[in-house]
């Protein structure tokens, strides 16, 4: 597979989990990938290693991302190395839970700042280097990214942004269902440059974050229509479609992809 061939790739929290299986699927279908980490640097290089092995180039960046200016530069280096950037998926996120009472302040400025602002912060930054001179749209005015010629913002939101079934959730589903506001907004403001902007929204997922096998696992997997978890490299596939040539035409849209969590 090489729909992806030529294009570029960054995506935020990339050593592990959902993030790793997406460097690794765009990498599959012919892009270059650069990742950012927080402080796993040896889970980064071994995903950079596996992104090598499969002929394409690769890049890990040091960033926080609950430091926008870290964050930014990040975005800018990997278009440096890259000569481009076609590909944005915000996919860092914390997972902070807890009763209304139990949250203070710093997790409440953590979790908008790492699952909300900074995807705002690496779309602003990213969209100079996915608009650069070439015809309309972007980089080559058409052709491999199905007549669009622009680029590609995809953020990972969560199911629990359309269903909280378990309380302590409040925080994590607000910071979450900002996405979708921010993907329709920028959808529309992003169009006419040619670039498309969605959101995908995984179940759960069997990382070791949260894995299948975990305390209470089984009442999760209980909620969903297929009952069970869904393997990173199943919300990698989506993922890679939007970020295709045959998503050309699909923008501001909200993919599911939680085995009927939300049905």
């Amino acid at each position: 597979m090489n729909r992806l061939e030529g294009r570029t790739a960054l995506i935020t929290g990339g050593s592990r989990g959902i993030g790793a299986a997406v460097a690794l699927r765009l990498a599959e279908e012919g892009a270059d990938v650069a990742l950012t980490y927080r402080d796993a640097a040896d889970r980064a290089a071994d995903v950079v290693d596996q992104v090598k092995a499969r002929g394409r180039r690769a890049l890990a960046v040091q960033a926080d991302s609950a430091d926008a200016g870290a964050l930014a530069a990040a975005v800018d280096e990997a278009a440096a190395t890259f000569g481009r950037l076609d590909i944005l998926v915000n996919n860092a996120a914390v997972f902070l839970t807890g009763a209304l009472e139990d949250l203070g302040l710093p997790e409440i400025d953590r979790t908008l700042a790492v699952n909300v602002r900074a995807a705002f912060v690496a779309s602003q930054a990213a969209v100079p280097h996915m608009s650069a001179p070439g015809g309309p749209g972007g980089q080559d005015g058409g052709g491999a990214f199905g007549g669009t010629g622009g680029g590609r913002i995809i953020s990972i939101g969560s199911n629990v942004a359309e269903r909280t079934p378990f309380p302590g959730l409040a925080l994590y589903a607000m910071s979450k269902a900002a996405l979708a506001g921010m993907t329709r907004g920028l959808a529309r403001e992003l169009g006419p440059r040619g670039i498309t902007v969605n959101l995908v929204n995984p179940g759960p997922t069997d990382t070791d974050s949260n894995p299948a096998d975990g305390p209470g696992a089984s009442a999760v997997s209980a909620v969903t229509a297929l009952g069970r978890y869904a393997a990173p490299a199943e919300i990698a596939a989506a993922v890679a479609h939007l970020a295709g040539p045959d998503a050309g035409y699909v923008t501001g849209a909200t993919l599911a992809v939680d085995g009927g969590f939300t049905v």
